[in-house]
């Protein structure tokens, strides 16, 4: 039988790109949200937005997982970055997971997921390594892939790929005194966002393979918000397409 793969992106530009890949798509709504079934390079793949949040996220990657039958999950989206060297345009594969809001002390220590005994959950290895791998070929098409005045505009320059420790929370960190205090807390974080750990935790409990990268957006400080939607049109879109289209061509 052929394993069917979901592909989630967070924001609706990540989903058209992804769709123009797609020659056959249809779509089901379930639940408000759009879900897209077609094959992209042989694969039965699903397609989905996610919502922004923790518990749109939980809520599509349940129903990705019991409704439609999927094996495994790639996710795509933004983030902004945490970890020293980690820039905008680079891109992060997840390794493992946490919510950097969890917080049910003192019955708990800080971090811990109550019931699970555990802070940080695992992504997939295999699909991982094989998403790090897109994502390099990925990172050496940008400049040729990508107009010069658009790599110019976003300071992009030889994006690099990191592996590591993804935050999720149910706030959008903009501000320096934010993001210094997660660096502080969680020194081996890398990029933070709103979804990633929820998905991981609900594939956790279904035992479905789940891999994540993020492409930073800004630095989650006090300048995150500064041309954003254009950073999303002109690369983060574009990245998504790349990636997915690689990693599903090479998959088999």
């Amino acid at each position: 039988m052929t394993a069917v793969t979901a592909i989630v992106a967070a924001l609706h530009e990540e989903l058209s790109s992804v769709l123009d890949l797609m020659p056959d798509e249809h779509r089901q709504t379930v639940a408000g949200r759009d879900f897209w079934l077609g094959h992209l390079h042989g694969h039965e793949v699903v397609v989905v937005l996610s919502g922004i949040g923790k518990v749109a996220a939980a809520t599509t990657a349940a129903l990705l997982i019991d409704r439609f039958k999927v094996d495994r999950i790639i996710f795509t989206g933004v983030a902004g970055g945490l970890g020293d060297g980690v820039k905008v345009g680079d891109m992060v594969v997840a390794r493992q997971f946490l919510q950097h809001d969890m917080d049910a002390s003192p019955i708990f220590e800080r971090h811990e997921v109550p019931g699970y005994g555990r802070k940080r959950f695992d992504a997939d290895a295999d699909g991982s390594d094989r998403l790090k791998q897109a994502c390099d070929e990925t990172a050496a098409w940008v400049p040729q892939g990508i107009a010069p005045d658009v790599l110019e505009a976003h300071g992009l320059h030889a994006p690099q790929v990191h592996e590591g420790l993804l935050l999720s929370g149910d706030r959008f960190v903009s501000t320096n005194a934010e993001s210094q205090k997660l660096c502080a807390e969680l020194p081996e974080a890398l990029a933070v966002e709103m979804e990633g750990a929820a998905f991981a935790q609900v594939c956790h409990d279904f035992g479905v393979p789940l891999a994540v990268v993020r492409t930073i957006s800004d630095r989650a400080d006090d300048e995150a918000h500064v041309d954003f939607p254009k950073f999303l049109r002109e690369v983060a879109s574009r990245y998504s397409g790349v990636v997915v289209d690689r990693l599903l061509r090479a998959w088999h």
